[in-house]
């Protein structure tokens, strides 16, 4: 089992890939709504470096969704797939961030 971790940058697309992941057998799915670190940094008129901050938005995001899904191993590359249908290529930037993190145990999992 793993947990995928998808840090999705635009919000907008939530829905077409909620529609994506149960399209192709992935059937749950927890959505967080969050803010980065330095989009908070910026926000504090206190920081003594909030201008050279306020020069890293490009493409200035007020909020991202942490997307978690506890997957068994084979679906797991399907769930990047989804990812990179709906968000595009993981390594441009702003497109967000996806990792994997090994489950041990896990209780309450419906398949």
């Amino acid at each position: 089992m793993k947990l995928v971790v998808y840090v999705m940058n635009d919000v907008r697309l939530l829905e077409q890939f909620l529609k994506d992941l149960n399209d192709h057998g992935i059937k749950g799915a927890t959505i967080i709504p969050s803010t980065g670190m330095a989009r908070k940094l910026s926000e504090s008129d206190d920081m003594r470096f909030i201008g050279t901050l306020k020069s890293l938005f490009d493409n200035p995001r007020i909020e991202s969704n942490v997307i978690l899904i506890v997957l068994p191993d084979h679906l797991v590359d399907e769930a990047y797939q989804c990812i990179e249908r709906v968000a595009g290529d993981m390594t441009q930037p702003n497109s967000g961030i996806v990792l994997t993190l090994p489950i041990d145990h896990v209780k309450g999992y419906k398949c």
